[in-house]
């Protein structure tokens, strides 16, 4: 496990000092900020939607463009991670540096990670400014960015493993574009299908039912289960194909 600070700071690096991260952040920020606004004076000008839902819990659990957004900013995040690299030929120094495999993919997708939730930090400040208008209930906007982080994470980790299957950051977008749609997609089927298996596993990927309970401060360990399994499976495979160019 030696070598993932030194790879963490030299993606950390690589990230910052392109002007991707500060492109991706700027763009993030200014459309969740402009969803969140629409949010506020859409429960202003309609008191009785905000009964039961307040701002945060709209923006968070019922708001559909920000889980769009998520099928757009991981795969731009995790595009670059090693398909870059290959692409280059740095790849090569990194294989033959004193660093094992695991190091490498660990480092590189923490790197991707930190970035993620620190493009999400500043929108902390969205619930801040309504402090005055009520009382903020802290608890479940913790347990509404567990949700988005469980679900980024997620994605990333598939990122990454779509980066370290291909040479062009292009096509590694537009691979991790396809399955997470896919996944989006099979979450909407809990609206569709039948009572059934297809329907269980359709509410059990679902990240709209997800962030709505979540958003309501209802912790499903079962979610989290599933957004650790999405973590742990494509970083495994990442690893084997790591190993593989090392062998190769």
């Amino acid at each position: 496990m030696t070598g993932i600070l030194p790879i963490l700071r030299r993606e950390l690096t690589s990230l910052w000092v392109t002007p991707l991260a500060w492109v991706l952040t700027t763009v993030f920020l200014v459309l969740q900020g402009a969803s969140y606004y629409l949010v506020v004076r859409h429960l202003s000008t309609s008191p009785e939607l905000g009964v039961d839902a307040g701002p945060v819990q709209a923006y968070f659990g019922q708001s559909v463009f920000l889980l769009l957004s998520l099928l757009l900013l991981c795969p731009a995040l995790s595009m670059r991670v090693f398909a870059e690299e290959r692409r280059s030929g740095t790849i090569e120094a990194l294989l033959t540096a004193p660093v094992t495999p695991l190091a490498v993919v660990l480092g590189k997708y923490l790197a991707v990670l930190a970035t993620y939730v620190l493009m999400w930090s500043p929108t902390v400040l969205y619930v801040v400014i309504l402090r005055d208008t009520g009382v903020i209930d802290w608890p479940v906007v913790g347990t509404s960015y567990l949700g988005v982080i469980g679900i980024g994470a997620g994605y990333l980790a598939l990122g990454v493993l779509m980066s370290s299957l291909t040479r062009s950051q292009l096509v590694a977008f537009l691979l991790t574009v396809g399955i997470e749609f896919g996944l989006f997609i099979l979450g909407i089927g809990e609206y569709v299908f039948e009572p059934g298996s297809l329907l269980d596993a359709s509410m059990h990927v679902s990240v709209f039912t997800q962030m709505d309970e979540l958003s309501k401060g209802v912790v499903d360990l079962r979610r989290l289960v599933f957004d650790g399994s999405l973590v742990a499976l494509p970083l495994f495979v990442t690893v084997r194909v790591v190993e593989s160019w090392r062998w190769g």
